[in-house]
C-alpha cells in the first residue's frame, strides 16, 4: 500500500490549510502580519507535467492568497505540450520532468529577450512508483531486469517462474500481465525508460524517451490520471506514475536492482538521495540547473526531477517581474515544505536549493 500521501485536488482546501498556517509564517513572498498588502499584478500561464498538478495547486493557492492581484494558471497537459507551449509563446513557464535538450536551448523562444538563455530549473523531485492490480496480492518483489521484461512484453503471466521466485509466499495467479505506459509524450516515461535503459541496458535496448517506443505492446493511457485508472480498472494490470498522483489505496512494488534482497519502495527520501548524488549536467548559464542523475548510485532508481523551464529575462519586464516572484517562492524553502503533505515531494536538498534560488531571483 502506499505511504505517501497522495495530492488533494481541491485548491480550496489547500487554501484553508495555508491560510490557518499564515498567522505566524511568512509565505510566498508575503507576510500574514505585515498588514502590507502586495502590489504585485497579473495573470501567470504554466502549461506542462501532471507530475507537479499537486504541488502546483499548493504552490498557486500560497501564493496568490499573499498576492491577491496575482492569478497563476497552471494546465497539467504533459511534459512535451509544455515545452511546446513555452517555445511557442503559449505559457510563460513550462513543467517539465527533463530539462530541454542541448538542441532546444539553442532555439528560439517567443517570450524570451533576444539574446536570452532559457533556463531550467528544478522545482519538484519524486518518486516514480510501479503501479499493479493484482487480486489477492497486496505487495509484491520486482527486480530492475522482471520490470524491464514486463514492460517489454518478455514475460507475460503472473506466475512467470521469474515473479514467483522473488515472491515464493504469495499467491500469484495465472493470470496474463497488461503493462499500461503513457500515451502521451511524457516526461515520467522519460524517467522510467532512463532508469531502465541505465540500470538494465541489456534488457532494456531502447533509447530514454518520452514517447512510449512503438515497437512494445501494451495499454495506453493518457497522462498520470489516466495510467492510474487504467490500473485501478483493469484485472492483471501493473503500470509507472508519479508517486503523488496514486491512491491511498492503490498497491505499489518494492524493487530492488538484482532481487536479492534490500528492497525499497518509492519514497521521497529516496528521490533525495539520487539527486543529492546528481551532478550539473551542463553549463549553458551559470543559472541554467539541468541535472545529470547516476540511476546506480542509490536503492531506488525510479526518480523523477521536474523542471520549471523560464527565461532569463522575458521580452515584457512584467512577465519576467510575475515568474521571478512566483519561482522564487515555489524554489524556496517554505515552499518546498508547504508542497510536501500533499505532494509527497523531497524538498529540494543544501546546495542545490541554494544554486536554484539564486537563479531563480536573477530572472528579469
Amino acid at each position: 500500500m502506499k505511504t505517501v500521501r497522495n495530492g488533494i485536488g481541491s485548491v480550496a482546501a489547500i487554501a484553508l490549510l495555508l491560510s490557518a498556517c499564515a498567522t505566524n509564517e511568512t509565505a510566498a513572498g508575503g507576510s500574514a502580519d505585515s498588514g502590507t498588502q502586495s502590489t504585485l499584478a497579473g495573470t501567470l500561464q504554466g502549461v506542462g507535467a501532471s507530475s507537479t498538478k499537486s504541488a502546483q495547486e499548493v504552490w498557486r493557492a500560497a501564493f496568490q492568497t499573499a498576492h491577491p492581484k496575482v492569478t497563476i494558471n497552471y494546465s497539467p497537459d504533459g511534459s512535451g505540450a509544455g515545452r511546446t507551449a513555452f517555445r511557442d509563446g503559449g505559457a510563460a513557464f513550462a513543467g517539465s520532468d527533463r530539462a530541454l535538450s542541448d538542441d532546444q536551448m539553442s532555439g528560439r523562444f517567443a517570450s524570451c529577450a533576444a539574446d536570452t538563455p532559457p533556463l531550467n530549473l528544478p522545482i519538484y523531485v519524486a518518486p516514480i512508483a510501479i503501479v499493479f492490480n493484482l487480486e489477492g496480492v497486496s505487495e509484491l518483489y520486482l527486480s530492475a531486469a522482471l520490470i524491464a521484461m514486463i514492460f517489454r512484453g518478455e514475460i507475460n503471466n503472473w506466475n512467470d517462474p521469474a515473479i514467483a521466485e522473488l515472491n515464493s509466499d504469495l499467491p500469484l495467479p495465472d493470470l496474463a500481465i497488461t503493462p499500461v505506459h503513457r500515451s502521451d509524450n511524457s516526461g515520467t516515461t522519460e524517467n522510467f525508460t532512463a532508469t531502465l535503459a541505465e540500470v538494465v541496458p541489456e534488457i532494456w535496448t531502447d533509447a530514454a524517451s518520452g514517447d512510449w517506443p512503438s515497437s512494445i505492446r501494451g495499454e495506453a493511457a493518457q497522462g498520470t490520471s489516466g495510467v492510474v485508472a487504467a490500473v485501478q480498472n483493469g484485472v492483471g494490470t501493473i503500470g509507472y506514475a508519479d508517486e503523488s498522483g496514486i491512491p491511498e489505496t492503490m498497491t505499489v512494488a518494492k524493487y530492488s536492482k538484482t532481487g536479492i534482497g534490500g528492497y525499497v519502495g518509492p519514497e521521497a527520501a529516496a528521490a533525495a538521495a539520487l539527486v543529492e548524488a546528481a551532478s550539473r549536467a551542463n553549463q549553458h548559464d551559470p543559472n541554467d540547473w539541468a541535472l545529470k542523475l547516476n540511476r546506480n548510485a542509490v536503492g531506488y532508481p525510479f526518480v523523477l526531477v521536474s523542471y520549471a523551464i523560464v527565461c532569463q529575462e522575458y521580452q515584457d519586464p512584467a512577465t519576467g517581474e510575475l515568474v521571478n516572484a512566483y519561482m522564487s517562492y515555489v524554489v524556496s524553502d517554505a515552499g518546498q515544505q508547504a508542497a510536501v503533505p500533499h505532494a509527497g515531494n523531497a524538498p529540494l536538498p543544501g546546495s542545490l536549493a541554494t544554486g536554484v534560488q539564486a537563479a531563480a531571483a536573477s530572472i528579469r
